[in-house]
């Protein structure tokens, strides 16, 4: 066994117990170092073949108490977002050699991604996966309308609407989506500037948004 972190230790190979790194694939640490847990945004997008970009980070949802959000151990880096646990829903258990993992599934993945664009790597990336889950056998508009009422993240129906209204097979999730709407106004990406209101959807959204024909 090596040592992990406080308290927390993964079974090594023999030959590895003097090496300074052990463990090749991070995601095998995130049950010990985190649960209740569960792996998702721009990591469970990867996973999930919603994009093809690579990120260098491993993202965890986690209903443990968090001194730092991002967390090095092994030589992976582990971006963390606090979770309720009862909020932990909508997941799968991957198998990583044998250790179980938890990872959000594709719906959930696009929900997480929707209600905080950050851990998605940005609304534009976060547009790019949701234009790829659209297109997708398994896409599942009610499933998302089901869990954004279950997440309680008002934000969420506004940008689902306002990104489902480009796609034609994103008719129904618009629909629903305006049914759900809360009071004030969201932002499109908390991290950019959002001058435009698209008024029908309670979204300010940046000017290069606002160009195309969504007020």
């Amino acid at each position: 066994m090596r040592r992990v972190g406080a308290g927390a230790y993964v079974p090594v190979q023999l030959d590895l117990l003097e090496a300074r790194q052990v463990v090749q694939d991070p995601w095998i640490l995130v049950p010990t170092l985190f649960s209740p847990c569960y792996i998702g945004g721009r990591t469970a997008a990867e996973h999930w073949d919603l994009t093809e970009q690579i990120f260098r980070d491993v993202l965890v949802y986690t209903a443990r108490a968090i001194p730092s959000r991002t967390v090095e151990r092994q030589g992976a880096i582990f971006t963390l977002r606090h979770i309720k646990e009862e909020l932990i829903f909508g997941t799968k258990t991957v198998w990583r050699g044998h250790t179980r993992v938890a990872v959000s599934d594709v719906h959930r993945t696009i929900i997480d991604m929707l209600a905080d664009p950050t851990v998605g790597g940005g609304i534009q990336h976060v547009s790019e996966c949701f234009a790829n889950y659209l297109q997708r056998k398994d896409a599942d508009p009610r499933a998302l309308i089901e869990y954004a009422l279950k997440n309680g993240n008002g934000a969420i129906f506004k940008r689902l609407g306002f990104l489902a209204e480009r796609h034609e097979k994103g008719r129904y999730i618009a629909r629903e989506a305006a049914r759900h709407l809360t009071k004030g106004h969201a932002k499109l990406d908390p991290s950019l500037s959002c001058p435009r209101l698209v008024t029908r959807w309670r979204l300010r959204v940046p000017e290069s948004w606002a160009q195309e024909k969504h007020d």
